[in-house]
């Protein structure tokens, strides 16, 4: 390759990120290191990828059109590095994967004892988490395969792929609660009772106002509905599940709705034949 990985990738996160030094820090490299290979870069292409003029650096025109080549130079990257770890067969001793509650698929049950019968030695860890904190964990290289809910954007290290399955997502309440007795409550109604809802650890936007109690996990949430402490969002699998028919659905405009669920590793340090086999097999919704 005639421009070096590391430029591309320092790049692509500096653009992200809007500062060198963040991007610095989310590669482990010094400042420096990210300054120097991003304007070797610009020398190779003789372009100015960066208004520097400002406190933090602005891509430029060019920049704005060359991010787009790097990125997809990267995702062919990759793939390359993928399929030399299908190749090579060099099974990794460990997989950690973090599933979503939102993410039931029909074949899990068959899909895991194939995985079992394949990798009988690898040791698995399942782990349960939601939104950024799944992010954080791939990130932090604590789990190598995680599910969430689809975001709109992921980190430039974060690679993604929409699962066949969708969750349907439902608003429940104790049978006991005041608004069980409203089936389809207005936008008002609802704000009037207090709201239990979903807060990871490090995501803290949007957070609804308020009369509000939050828990990080859906089945925390669905045993404070239980209680009776307020309406919770929850997926319909989970409420059939683990409810104990203690929980009434309500039907505003709009809901029940469904939430499409991606798969998402990183890529600096991507999952190993045995990962790649489960993700595949996710993706394709066949455990065969």
């Amino acid at each position: 390759m005639r421009y070096s990985p590391e430029a591309l990738l320092a790049f692509v996160e500096a653009a992200a990120l809007g500062s060198f030094s963040a991007a610095a820090r989310k590669l482990n490299k010094s400042q420096s290191t990210i300054s120097t290979a991003i304007a070797n870069l610009e020398a190779d292409l003789d372009l100015i990828l960066f208004d520097r003029q400002a406190r933090l650096p602005m891509l430029t025109a060019a920049g704005h059109k060359v991010l787009g080549h790097v990125q997809e130079i990267l995702a062919a990257s990759e793939r390359l590095d993928a399929l030399s770890i299908r190749l090579a067969d060099k099974v990794e001793p460990r997989l950690t994967i973090v599933f979503s509650d939102t993410y039931q698929p029909g074949h899990h049950e068959s899909l895991m004892l194939e995985f079992e019968q394949r990798y009988q030695d690898i040791e698995l860890e399942c782990m349960v988490d939601e939104g950024e904190d799944v992010l954080d964990l791939l990130q932090s290289g604590r789990a190598h395969l995680g599910m969430l809910a689809a975001q709109p954007h992921y980190p430039p290290d974060i690679a993604a792929a929409r699962l066949p399955e969708r969750t349907e997502m439902g608003i429940f309440v104790a049978r006991q609660h005041p608004l069980a007795g409203i089936p389809q409550p207005t936008p008002e109604q609802l704000a009037s009772s207090r709201q239990l809802y979903l807060n990871s650890y490090i995501d803290s936007r949007n957070k609804p106002q308020g009369r509000v109690w939050s828990a990080p996990s859906y089945l925390m949430l669905l045993e404070m509905a239980e209680q009776g402490f307020g309406w919770a969002i929850l997926p319909h699998w989970l409420v059939k599940q683990y409810g104990h028919g203690r929980l009434s659905e309500l039907r505003p405009r709009g809901w029940p709705m469904l939430l499409s669920v991606d798969a998402v590793w990183s890529k600096l340090t991507p999952p190993g034949p045995a990962g790649l086999w489960l993700l595949e097999h996710l993706l394709a919704g066949t455990a065969d």
